[in-house]
């Protein structure tokens, strides 16, 4: 009978395996591993496959074997492994999947750390930027490095950004004879040659330049850099907000970022999303730079470019937020409305008329179910000896859900 046993080792060697792990990998006539693995097992009767880069071969293999196999994998093979590349390739009713403790759990109890509010992040092939824009969106990382990104390089970008308030813990070649555990922070991983096989563990301490948080929601209109105050003004920015209904997970587009005050709040609100704010001005551009850096936005990603051109190489937004559209509001709306998912909405804040009636048009035509609300906003003038009000100009914030 057909069957493919994907079996993870423990950082035990055979030791970690348990009795019907074993007892699998006696019965079968196929092992498949790295050589690492497959030293495990020297006297192994069956054939032997040793993988290395090319999992083709191994998938080829698998599939004109007609009796019992097993891969050896590390740890858990569906936790950053092969697994996933198996069942992409192969039936699922061939693959059984038998999981055993894989390093970033043995590292977080060599530490006595809990791990499960830990966020857990590969760099093995991947970008850098991605791999550290998720670090710093979160308190504690564990993260599986590689020769290209290395702790040091890691460590590198994280200071670039100003993000190096966390303690490191670098676990090297865990549960080896040359095991070992240095604990230190962003800057001392400059000073570290890391061993190939290690796991990188960052716990945020502090925020770095940050003398006291600030509000999730709410931040004052003067602590923002800006252009002859073109802002979202704190309360309207509160109602835009509101609208958008965000939740924890989401891809928010911010079009026309200006300063990028929205997007910082919005930031707050989607701890495990994304943000792309786009400006084209170049006047703002640094502002909005200055913004992200001094509110340690940690999901926002600047686009600097005009909309709708920058839009093609983003992901589908759930929510988009349009706080200036450069004359090209029409354009805006039709290439946001091919992307945006099912059930997402849209928020335009509208302070002229010629906004108003042409995003309403738009979103009729389109089929949206659109709300509109008028913000007028009056505060007391600081610094005078009668409290009067000032009054700003109002604010129509349309909200256009796809049906």
């Amino acid at each position: 009978m057909k069957r493919i046993h994907v079996i993870g080792a423990g950082v035990e060697g055979q030791e970690g395996f348990s009795g019907r792990a074993l007892d699998l990998i006696e019965e079968a006539g196929l092992l498949i591993g790295s050589d690492r693995l497959l030293e495990l097992f020297p006297d192994f009767p069956g054939q032997k496959l040793e993988i290395g880069t090319n999992l083709g071969e191994m998938v080829e293999r698998l599939r004109h074997f007609d009796g019992r196999a097993v891969v050896l994998a590390s740890g858990d093979p569906l936790f950053f492994g092969v697994g996933r590349y198996l069942l992409r390739n192969l039936p699922d009713e061939e693959l059984e999947f038998v999981a055993n403790v894989t390093s970033v759990q043995y590292a977080f109890a060599r530490l006595g750390q809990p791990w499960d509010d830990a966020v857990f992040i590969s760099a093995h092939g991947r970008s850098l930027k991605d791999a550290v824009d998720r670090i710093v969106a979160n308190d504690k990382a564990a993260v599986l490095t590689d020769a290209k990104n290395t702790p040091r390089i890691i460590a590198r970008e994280m200071i670039d950004r100003g993000q190096e308030g966390f303690a490191a813990y670098l676990c090297e070649n865990l549960g080896m004879e040359d095991e070992r555990i240095r604990h230190t922070n962003v800057k001392g991983l400059l000073e570290i040659d890391a061993a190939a096989l290690n796991v990188l563990i960052l716990v945020r301490e502090f925020e770095t330049g940050i003398e006291e948080p600030y509000p999730t929601l709410g931040i004052p209109d003067h602590e923002f850099s800006t252009l002859k105050s073109l802002i979202t003004k704190e309360e309207v920015r509160a109602v835009t907000l509101a609208k958008l209904r965000l939740r924890h997970d989401m891809c928010l587009w911010d079009i026309g970022a200006g300063s990028g005050s929205v997007s910082i709040e919005a930031d707050h609100l989607l701890p495990n999303g994304r943000v792309y704010a786009m400006e084209r001005n170049p006047e703002y551009l640094g502002f909005l730079k200055e913004n992200l850096g001094k509110f340690r936005a940690r999901n926002v990603t600047l686009i600097e470019g005009e909309a709708p051109d920058c839009l093609e190489t983003l992901p589908d937004p759930d929510r988009v937020f349009i706080g200036g559209s450069g004359g090209r509001l029409w354009e805006i709306l039709e290439a946001v409305d091919v992307r945006l998912l099912p059930a997402g909405r849209i928020v335009v804040n509208a302070i002229t008329l010629d906004t108003l009636t042409s995003a309403t048009e738009y979103f009729d035509n389109a089929g949206y179910d659109v709300e509109v609300t008028c913000i007028n906003v009056s505060r007391t003038r600081a610094l005078t000896h009668y409290k009067m009000f000032e009054a700003f100009n109002p604010v129509y914030i349309l909200t256009a859900t796809k049906e």
